[in-house]
């Protein structure tokens, strides 16, 4: 179900994208190149049915997404989140050994001739 949801909704965006592609914007757009389609339909009908188009596979695609959403197939997922699951299975820093790191102490070092020039 999950995969017939998502080929949907990659037909859809397909047909989307064309339509915008389609659409007269202010510069002319790529429907200029279809010009002689226009005198078939009108411009008037072809660009109500260009938005009526749009409407119509903008909501289409809102819907299958919800839809794919639900229709993700969950087996063996637990409830618990994984990200609660690492914080209580973490190590405790203050309980890791610091070998080989120098001792944090608050003394200066101290001055050496060579430093007294």
């Amino acid at each position: 179900m999950y995969y017939v949801v998502t080929a949907l909704i990659l037909l859809v965006c397909f047909l989307l994208i064309l339509v915008v592609l389609v659409q007269n914007s202010k510069g002319g757009g790529l429907v200029s190149n279809f010009a002689g389609s226009n005198q078939i339909m009108g411009v008037r009908r072809t660009t109500d049915f260009l938005e009526k188009a749009t409407w119509t596979l903008a909501i289409s695609m809102l819907v299958l997404c919800l839809a794919a959403s639900a229709a993700v197939p969950r087996q063996g997922v637990s409830n618990e989140s994984l990200m609660k699951e690492q914080i209580e299975n973490a190590v405790d820093p203050s309980a890791i050994p610091n070998f080989g790191a120098p001792a944090s102490t608050n003394e200066q070092p101290e001055e050496t001739p060579a430093d007294n020039k």
